[in-house]
Order: structure tokens, then sequence, then C-alpha cells
């Protein structure tokens, strides 16, 4: 075993050599060109994130915490990691988490193609944070009690297992989820960070226009406008029509809304050419005409450039 400071620890691996490597504190390997690491390595705390590494060593020993954030690469943990926190943002190759993980905390922000839980793991009562995990599907029931779990952005989740419990809260924003499991009854909500009722979160359909305007936190109106449907709540609200036109999918509308102490909703109704259903795009609120409007859901700076054939 090979005792090295952080500092000699981090030129002993860029330098390609073997281990076993114990390493005197924190190694921080971050953006380096990595794409392996030594056999044996351990260490207090150990940042390999924006690395090219495939997996991590099957013997590696890590205390405190392992950050493999934006390691693009990174297709595979091995068995029965174990670890105080492991952080995988944005790590868009791995698929799935190994069996026998033992963590408190866990983030897989952003893990767009993750979708696959080992049969055994744990979560000691930490956070397990899975927002915008694109493609999962499922959640496991191995979580037991959990002191936060933020789910928001998860837009192919429609359950929560029963038998999940939480110390503090639940965010459910952008997912499929109606309604919480019997172990969670009265849990407190989130939707994408602001903290919301049940009805808001899971009965939309009973807000109304004359609510949401009476609703003095601007967060939590926004969260209600987005529930209710930006269409619905224009139609309900009376906006001022600013200018009108028509596309492909017929007549246009810009509509604009003054909302309290916040920045006014100006959006463009308008119909898919298709399908003929009706929608409410949200613009800038300095957005004049419908044009211009288009322009900017289109992703055009300067209107006079845009001058499409069909618009959809």
């Amino acid at each position: 075993m090979i005792h090295l400071s952080p500092d000699d620890a981090r030129e002993h691996v860029l330098a390609g050599r073997p281990g076993p490597l114990h390493v005197d504190g924190r190694l921080d390997l971050k953006g380096l060109d990595v794409a392996e690491l030594p056999s044996g390595l351990h260490c207090y705390e150990l940042d390999v994130s924006e690395t090219k590494l495939r997996r991590l060593p099957d013997d590696i020993s890590v205390e405190c915490r392992i950050l493999l954030d934006d390691c693009r690469l990174l297709e595979e943990l091995p068995e029965g990691l174990t670890t105080g926190a492991l952080s995988l943002r944005s790590c868009n190759s791995l698929l799935a988490l190994p069996s026998g993980l033992d963590v408190w905390f866990l983030d897989l922000s952003a893990c767009s193609r993750f979708n696959g839980w080992p049969e055994h793991a744990s979560v000691n009562r930490g956070s397990v944070v899975l927002r915008d995990c694109t493609d999962l599907q499922t959640l496991p029931t191995w979580f037991g009690t959990l002191s936060q779990l933020d789910l928001a952005g998860c837009v192919q989740l429609n359950t929560i297992p029963d038998g999940l419990r939480v110390s503090s809260w639940v965010d459910v924003g952008g997912t499929g989820i109606t309604a919480l499991p019997s172990s969670l009854e009265g849990a407190p909500l989130k939707w994408r960070g602001v903290t919301v009722t049940e009805e808001i979160a899971f009965r939309p359909e009973s807000l109304t226009a004359k609510r949401v305007l009476a609703e003095k936190n601007a967060e939590m109106r926004r969260v209600m406008i987005e529930r209710m449907g930006y269409l619905r709540f224009a139609t309900e609200a009376g906006a001022r029509v600013l200018d009108e036109d028509s596309d492909p999918g017929g007549r246009r509308q810009l509509l604009r809304i003054e909302l309290e102490e916040d920045e006014a909703l100006v959006g463009l109704a308008c119909s898919c050419p298709s399908t003929q259903r009706q929608y409410l795009l949200r613009v800038p609120p300095a957005t004049k005409t419908c044009h211009e409007a288009a322009a900017w859901i289109a992703g055009f700076d300067d209107p006079k450039l845009y001058h499409p054939d069909i618009e959809t």
C-alpha cells in the first residue's frame, strides 16, 4: 500500500501508476485527463467529475463522498459500493445502479438514460435526488425512510411505492404522479422547489383564475397557473388581446394578463395545424405582436429574420 498526499496522489494517477494507493484526505481529479483509476484506491473524499472514467475499480474505498458529476462516459459502478454521498449528475451513459450499493445521499440529477434499480441496495435516511431523470419509470421498494425525495422532471414516473417514508418533503413537479401512497400521507409536497398543497399538485382541475389572481405568493401563483394550464387560466382571467393574425393552424392571438408583484403573463394563443389542439405558449412580457412571439418561440432573436412557409 502506497501512502501519498493528495498532490502526490494526483500525479501518481495522472502518470498511470498502479495501486494499491492510500490518499491522506481528499483526492481532486476534477476535469483532468483521467480514464482509469488505480486498483486498491482508498481516500476520504474523491472528486472525479468531468473526467473520462467509464467505471470505478471494484475495490475502491471512499469514506465520505464520491463526485462523478458530468462523467459522460461512465457506464457502471462496482457492486457493493459503499460511501457517504454519491453524486452522479449528468452521467448520461449510466443506465443502472449496482447491487449492494450503500449510501446516505444519492444524486442522479439529469441522468437522462438511467432507469435501472438493483434488487438490493440501501440509502440510509439521507436524500435522493432524481430530478430530470427522463427515462425513469419506477422507484425501488428498498428506499425505506428518506429525509428528502426530489422527483421533479421525471416525466415517465407515475407512482411512488407504498412503504416509502420521508421526514422532510417530496417534489413531484412535472411527473405523472397523481397521488401519494398511504405511507406518505400528509408529507409536505413541492413542485420544482416550490411548496404546494395536494390540491395544486394532484387536483389542478379544481383551481380557478380568481383563486390564482388572489394568491399573494408569486412562486405559488406561477405553479398554480402552470397546473391550471396557461390557456384555461388566460380564458378565465379575461386576458387582454394585444394582437391578432392567422397562420396555417387558424387564428392566433397575443394575450396579456397583469399579475400583482410579478411580471405580466404574455402568451401566444394558437392551434396545431394537424391536430387543431389549442395552446397558449408563454413569451417574454415585452412581446408586442403574434409574429414576434412566433419568432421568439422558433428561436429567432430578430423577428425580421423569421419567415416560415409553414409555422407549426
